[in-house]
């Protein structure tokens, strides 16, 4: 079947598909302030329970959940659609889960091995590089899963 749209049509449509998915991607990307906010509240809450005093391990629990509760429902507030699954790709997948998996196993080693040597607050000085991770790693994940999910066909297809 022959098209009858100029060229110079299609190009046009094709911006405009391109301009409106990077719009969805980039409303849907987790923000800068959240990585930071996930870092203090982890700090509060191992902090917390790492102090041993009930009514410290109680008041930062809360605190943490609270926040926590808070900077989800500021999340899904500010999301106006959600991006589907095929965008991030495999490669997104991986990334995350490398992302996570380096935090986890530098926080655990670290903390482990402050409690070995007998220093004070290892799971809290343990997590201190941690949450410095997601506060400089995870804007940069984002920016990283932003360049793969527009680097995609619009098709669908992998890239």
């Amino acid at each position: 079947m022959e098209s009858n749209v100029p060229p110079v049509d299609a190009e046009l449509a094709l911006a405009e598909i391109r301009a409106r998915r990077a719009q969805v991607v980039d409303e849907n990307l987790v923000p800068h302030w959240f990585w930071t906010s996930i870092g203090s509240l982890m700090l509060l809450f191992v902090a917390a329970v790492e102090s041993h005093r009930p009514p410290l391990v109680a008041a930062g629990s809360i605190l943490s959940a609270a926040g926590l509760a808070t900077l989800i429902a500021a999340l899904v507030r500010r999301a106006r659609v959600q991006v589907r699954p095929e965008l991030l790709g495999v490669r997104g997948g991986l990334a995350i889960t490398v992302f996570t998996l380096v935090l986890v196993s530098a926080g655990l080693a670290l903390g482990f091995s402050l409690d070995a040597l007998g220093v004070p607050w290892p799971a809290t000085l343990g997590c201190v590089p941690v949450a410095l991770g997601l506060a400089a790693g995870g804007p940069a994940l984002m920016s990283h899963l932003r360049h793969l999910m527009l680097s995609r066909p619009l098709t669908g297809g992998s890239a």
